[in-house]
């Protein structure tokens, strides 16, 4: 199968976007060793096929929720048939059929931009100003535009060598070999880390899923696809690096808007956080546990000992507002009694200590109730 039409439409694009910053106003020539209208129609490349892209990213956000959604029931799966993967398979495949989930989705927008990324490269391959005139005007190209391409740059690197150039192509773009590296080997890692980060933020936004073939994709994502890109970052030219770095950042921007406009749920959230889980409740639970031990540590005054008043000694009355008998307690009291014959210490609302059955509130005022 040709893929002619794939190229043909990076390239329209691409050069429509390089039209746009020149009539603007955007230098064509290098400054500060950047032709940044190039380097801007490669940005806005991304732009273009990202907004085309996102009624897909949100149907991959709305099958993520729906996958989440079934996590109780895949749960119940795998304890039903645990031991039997094929039946299991068999199982989890019948269920999302049934409620038409698709585990796939959550990949497909990357799939959709492979032929993206595979045109781009091709395309930006191809510059050469040693090129035949018939292989510069392929797919929309003039002459005038691969040549100017052929020889644009990023700080000075030719957006079309890349780290693992040969001699002949690094002299053929009059390019410093030393100079191309360096710069393709930042990019690689700029592209290693926003790649990790893409899928870091979904899964920390959405959990680890419990379903072990979605565990496996989002490891894949995760760890596999960054650590692929060390080495196939040495073949890639510059500008499909800043294609992919781009990609990335603007990966990161659109997932974080559309986290927050629809969050996952919080029972998905917590089925699906793993050993995150029991850690939350644990930290919340601390602080609530201060919170109320708090009050319990102020309590024990009758724990208290408190020395008795000598014999004959006059008691001591209480503070005004505050009830004689609280609890089977005498509460802002500096003694108790230790004279009475056989009565009682707190009894029908007398205070501890009173003389001959004296009400708490001397001056002929009976002692306030509680409460």
């Amino acid at each position: 199968m040709s893929l002619d039409w794939i190229y043909y439409a990076i390239s329209w694009i691409l050069l429509r976007w390089h039209q746009v910053w020149d009539a603007i106003g955007v230098p064509e020539g290098v400054v500060l060793g950047t032709n940044w209208s190039w380097i801007l129609a490669i940005i806005f490349l991304v732009v273009t096929v990202r907004v085309i892209l996102f009624p897909v990213f949100v149907k991959q956000i709305k099958s993520q929720r729906a996958m989440q959604a079934l996590q109780p029931q895949v749960k119940a799966l795998q304890e039903k048939h645990k031991g039997d993967r094929e039946t299991l398979q068999k199982e989890m495949m019948e269920l999302y059929r049934k409620e038409k989930a698709n585990p796939l989705m959550g990949c497909l927008p990357m799939f959709l931009q492979i032929p993206v990324f595979l045109g781009l490269f091709h395309v930006l391959r191809r510059l050469n100003p040693d090129k035949p005139l018939d292989k510069k005007t392929l797919y929309g190209w003039t002459v005038d535009q691969f040549d100017s391409a052929s020889i644009a740059k990023l700080f000075t690197a030719p957006i079309a060598g890349k780290f693992g150039s040969s001699p002949e192509e690094l002299a053929a773009l009059g390019a410093d070999g030393t100079t191309v590296k360096i710069m393709a080997g930042i990019l690689v890692l700029v592209m290693m880390g926003t790649t990790y980060l893409t899928s870091r933020q979904m899964i920390l936004k959405t959990g680890w899923a419990e379903d072990p073939q979605q565990r496996m994709i989002q490891r894949l994502m995760l760890y596999g696809i960054p650590a692929s890109l060390l080495i196939s970052g040495a073949i890639f030219p510059i500008g499909v690096i800043i294609y992919w770095v781009t990609n990335n950042m603007f990966t990161l921007a659109q997932q974080q808007w559309v986290l927050r406009k629809f969050p996952p749920p919080p029972s998905a959230k917590s089925s699906t956080t793993g050993t995150r889980g029991p850690v939350q409740p644990a930290k919340s639970g601390g602080l609530f546990g201060r919170g109320k031990s708090a009050p319990s540590a102020a309590t024990p005054p009758a724990a208290t000992k408190v020395a008795a008043p000598k014999p004959g000694a006059k008691p001591t009355s209480q503070k005004k507002g505050q009830p004689a008998n609280q609890k089977g307690q005498s509460t802002g009291q500096k003694a108790q009694p230790a004279n009475q014959k056989g009565q009682p210490a707190n009894q029908k609302g007398q205070a501890a200590g009173q003389k001959k059955g004296q009400p708490a509130n001397q001056k002929g005022r009976p002692a306030k109730r509680q409460g």
